[in-house]
């Protein structure tokens, strides 16, 4: 099976028959992996993709999709895709221009927020290396104990906790952002019951509402009238007789009622 890059041929190859030979059977035609034709045809043809993988990847159709990659590394820029195609398909693609800002800046944020857990993380190991060494160095006799190697470990243990602080510090800020953000997009889960809530009302609330308006009311007789009376005059022109292009004469309009002889 041939690994590496695919040449001009075989992605000429692949776009041609994309449409009637699925991913396996090129595969084999070109003795390639079936799982690497399939992302090929995903990526570069966009064929076979589902609603969130379409979202997902139409964001690199974005002009600033360059900036992502140079911001993020590979694994991040498939979590980028990943929260961009779920976020847009919550808000049923109902997205504008200055909201989509707001999407990829909350999922900046998100992935800030990841990177910032990771760098704690690393920490607290190094922390806990470290109190591991001091450990065995104050184990061994008082008489062979090298003090300086401790109060080395000391410091940089030290040194270590006030990073892993500043990193709580910044997390609980890009936290805070990252929740306001989402309030202003409305996108909470509280948000997003109240929307419903809101869109909710009854048959007799609404009765209850055009009675203490009684100018929506007329409005909307007067709305309602107008209807009926245009209803009724197509009605007598449409049950006229009408000459054809073709000669004949017949209503357009038949029923029991407008039947003439």
């Amino acid at each position: 099976m041939r690994k590496g890059r695919l040449s001009k041929d075989e992605t000429q190859f692949i776009t041609d028959n994309a449409d009637n030979m699925g991913p396996e059977e090129i595969a084999t035609a070109l003795d390639r992996d079936p799982a690497s034709i399939a992302m090929f045809i995903k990526r570069k043809l966009r064929l076979g993709l589902s609603e969130e993988e379409e979202v997902a990847y139409s964001l690199e159709d974005r002009p600033y999709w360059s900036e992502l990659k140079q911001q993020f590394t590979t694994e991040e820029l498939d979590l980028v895709k990943y929260h961009w195609s779920r976020i847009i398909a919550q808000f049923r693609d109902d997205v504008f221009p200055t909201e989509e800002m707001q999407v990829v800046d909350v999922i900046k944020i998100e992935m800030l927020m990841n990177r910032s857990l990771k760098q704690n993380k690393e920490t607290i190991d190094q922390i806990n290396l470290l109190e591991k060494l001091l450990i065995q160095e104050r184990d061994v006799e008082l008489e062979h104990r090298d003090r300086d190697y401790i109060m080395n470990l000391e410091r940089q243990a030290a040194t270590l906790r006030a990073s892993q602080e500043s990193l709580n510090r910044d997390y609980r800020d890009l936290q805070t952002k990252k929740s306001s953000m989402l309030k202003e997009m409305k996108g909470t889960r509280e948000q997003r019951i109240k929307r419903l809530e809101d869109s909710k009302q009854s048959f007799t609330g609404w009765i209850a509402h055009l009675i203490q308006h009684p100018n929506m009311v007329k409005k909307y007789g007067l709305e309602m009238e107008r209807m009926r009376m245009a209803m009724t005059a197509e009605k007598e022109r449409l049950s006229a007789f009408h000459k054809y292009d073709d000669g004949q004469v017949d209503q357009p309009f038949l029923t029991p009622e407008t039947a003439r002889e």
